[in-house]
């Protein structure tokens, strides 16, 4: 790519007909590869200052436009790697990417698991495969000194929700002699967080079964107790809730992936939180949070200030989202800022 005068900007992919047109992979007279390369000894040197891996082993060692890569994100659980392509440009370099992995961190394991809905809209067809190394996709890591069990084939993401990190970590700090209601609970992260945090007790709920073993195994590697999982859509039980919990979490999968459900989405997200804040007893905290790329921090603000308004109670935000470090937001790329968490004080 040049621009007007001649001068030669870089080297980008272009996608004709796709919903993004191109992606810039290299700048100035550096190559591709050259690139590519760069950016992963950069992006794992800096995973490597910010955390000690006795307390926390798994990270986002690559985070795609946050480390210059776009259509990358790369999961490093203790030394099993989790690759996951978007956009045919990257596609195409994929064995090279793998084997440049491979000499920067030493994994036991590589995986590829891609299998978003970018890829999808991209034109490609889901990738789930063992690139190289053992291949047992099961591992056990620590997060902050605690112990979570990792599926990073067949669970969520690729396999633990990193993003959430700090906010797991907060929750932890908040959680002493509290009751939890943890939502959409997935394999426990909050519960257990909470939990490790002396909780009093922790209810977890969440729709699919196959989580009660995870979450199970989890607090059994952490030895804890007081807990108990509830098998049941998160929207049924609200309605049967005792409501005499303390902390309530509400972290639910994206509402909406096309700009046009945004409309649905704000009811869903606005309902959702109503019916929380409407019977929380006074004194009592809401982590309410939004992974839906299409419903911005301002626009969440305003979800939760309708649904405060309509269940007409007072509400103030205690913290806002706490940005895990390996999920770096590029300055030139907000878009990639997608995920929205709030604590708010109920009264």
């Amino acid at each position: 790519m040049f621009d007007a005068a001649g001068e030669k900007l870089g080297i980008a992919t272009l996608s004709k007909g796709r919903s993004i047109l191109g992606h810039m992979l290299a700048f100035g007279n550096e190559s591709v590869l050259d690139s590519v390369q760069n950016r992963i000894r950069e992006a794992a040197s800096l995973r490597r200052k910010w955390f000690n891996p006795d307390q926390t082993n798994a990270v986002r060692l690559i985070n795609a436009e946050g480390d210059g890569i776009p259509g990358l994100i790369v999961d490093a659980y203790d030394d099993i790697l989790v690759m996951q392509v978007s956009n045919p440009g990257i596609e195409k370099l994929k064995s090279q990417i793998a084997e440049m992995l491979i000499s920067e961190w030493n994994p036991k394991s590589l995986f590829e698991k891609s299998t978003s809905f970018m890829r999808r809209k991209e034109g490609l067809e889901e990738v789930r495969a063992h690139l190289y190394g053992d291949s047992c996709s099961e591992t056990v890591v620590l997060e902050n000194g605690l112990k979570f069990s990792v599926d990073v084939l067949e669970g969520q993401k690729t396999g633990l929700f990193l993003d959430q990190r700090e906010m797991r970590s907060l929750i932890r700090s908040l959680s002493s002699g509290k009751k939890v209601l943890n939502c959409f609970a997935y394999t426990g992260g909050f519960s257990i967080s909470a939990l490790a945090g002396k909780a009093s007790h922790v209810d977890s709920v969440e729709v699919s079964a196959k989580c009660a073993p995870r979450i199970e195994k989890n607090l059994a590697l952490n030895g804890l107790s007081g807990h108990t999982f509830i098998c049941d859509d998160v929207f049924d039980y609200l309605k049967t809730c005792d409501w005499s919990h303390d902390i309530v979490i509400v972290d639910p999968p994206a509402f909406v992936k096309k700009r046009e459900d945004v409309p649905r989405a704000f009811r869903a997200y606005k309902d959702l939180n109503r019916h929380c804040l409407e019977r929380m007893k006074p004194g009592s905290l809401l982590l309410t949070c939004s992974c839906s790329y299409h419903v911005d921090e301002t626009l969440f603000q305003n979800i939760l200030f309708r649904a405060a308004s309509e269940a007409k109670r007072s509400v103030r935000i205690l913290e806002r989202h706490r940005q895990a470090h390996d999920h770096l937001i590029s300055i030139f790329h907000p878009e990639s800022s997608y995920l929205k968490s709030f604590v708010l004080a109920v009264s």
